[in-house]
């Protein structure tokens, strides 16, 4: 028997989560939740999911405009047994005492806080954690990035400490604000949020992080500086992560010299909406001098965190025991490293 999924908010991320579940034939999706009838919400109907409303006042507005509404979220609640909440950061708390109230099992986005859930959750690195739990926090795309090459470098060669540069986007491409034209915006609470949310994956790393906010809208970038436990040669750096999934090696000699590229190169590869959810490492700018590491990577932070979302689920859900599997499985499912 399928697990019933609902997922509350079809912007961003809930579309592409929505999407991604129905691509599992071990999950159905029974609606999607919208505030009013934008062009999100005809594409929800396009594609076939079932819509809700947050409240019921709303629902008149969408169907003046057309559309079928289905009911309202306590009534998509009463028809799933997960719900993924997609809502706009900080918005997920109104929402956990009405999930609690349902019986329904809930996935929160990086926007929460860590404590909202009690679990925070990567795929790869802490899958167990999540094994029925009822409620878990998918972390956000930086810090999803900085896990997937952070967590298996740790767990085959040893990491003493971190320091990392979140070069990030100023905005999502569908944005017409939140970026300035033609500044560059330093983060000047220090150290940022992006360490800490770090260790509520992996609580014994030492890792410090800054940010700077660019005019640009296609994926962060992050300049890392890991020192390990033991010198290495690069060669079993490049080794570790290419045993990793979702982490794709990309070079400049090969024309990926920017993040441009690499959406160009999803594009090719034609991933739906042109995402891209490995991280991408520049193995010809990977380097390391004794026992200190260098390397650049790429988070497409529109979409990297929806195959953790399908992990979670299963998880949660105690569909697959084994992590690996799961994996693949969600991968195989998106078209992901092909």
């Amino acid at each position: 028997m399928k697990v019933r999924v609902g997922i509350n908010g079809y912007g961003t991320i809930g579309k592409r989560v929505a999407c991604a579940v129905a691509a599992q034939d071990d999950m159905e999706l029974i609606g999607v939740t919208k505030t009013r009838p934008s062009y999100e919400a005809r594409l929800a109907s396009a594609e076939g999911h079932p819509l809700y409303v947050a409240q019921q006042e709303q629902a008149a507005a969408f169907e003046k405009d057309g559309l079928k509404v289905e009911g309202t979220l306590e009534d998509l609640l009463s028809r799933v047994d997960i719900i993924v909440d997609a809502t706009p950061g900080g918005v997920g708390e109104i929402y956990k005492d009405l999930y609690e109230k349902a019986g329904v099992k809930a996935i929160f986005q990086g926007g929460e806080e860590h404590g909202l859930a009690g679990v925070s959750f990567n795929a790869y690195a802490n899958y167990k954690e999540a094994w029925g739990a009822k409620f878990a926090r998918v972390v956000s795309c930086n810090t999803t990035g900085l896990v997937r090459t952070l967590f298996p470098l740790d767990k085959i060669i040893g990491i003493e400490k971190v320091s990392a540069t979140i070069v990030r986007r100023g905005a999502d491409p569908g944005d017409s604000k939140g970026s300035a034209l033609n500044s560059l915006e330093p983060s000047l609470k220090l150290p940022t949020h992006h360490g800490p949310d770090v260790q509520t994956i992996m609580p014994w790393i030492g890792i410090t992080t800054m940010a700077v906010k660019t005019p640009t809208t296609l994926m962060h970038m992050h300049c890392i500086i890991a020192d390990l436990k033991k010198e290495t040669k690069e060669r079993d750096v490049l080794d570790v992560w290419n045993n990793v999934p979702r982490v794709r090696m990309v070079s400049g000699k090969h024309g990926i010299r920017g993040t441009a590229n690499i959406m160009d190169y999803a594009k090719d590869l034609n991933r739906k909406r042109g995402d891209f959810m490995e991280i991408a490492v520049w193995q010809d700018g990977v380097r390391v001098v004794g026992n200190t590491l260098y390397y650049y990577q790429a988070v497409h932070q529109e979409s990297d965190v929806v195959p953790e979302n399908i992990d979670c689920i299963r998880a949660m859900m105690k569909l697959e025991p084994d992590a690996m599997r799961s994996i693949q499985k969600t991968d195989k499912s998106l078209g992901i490293g092909k």
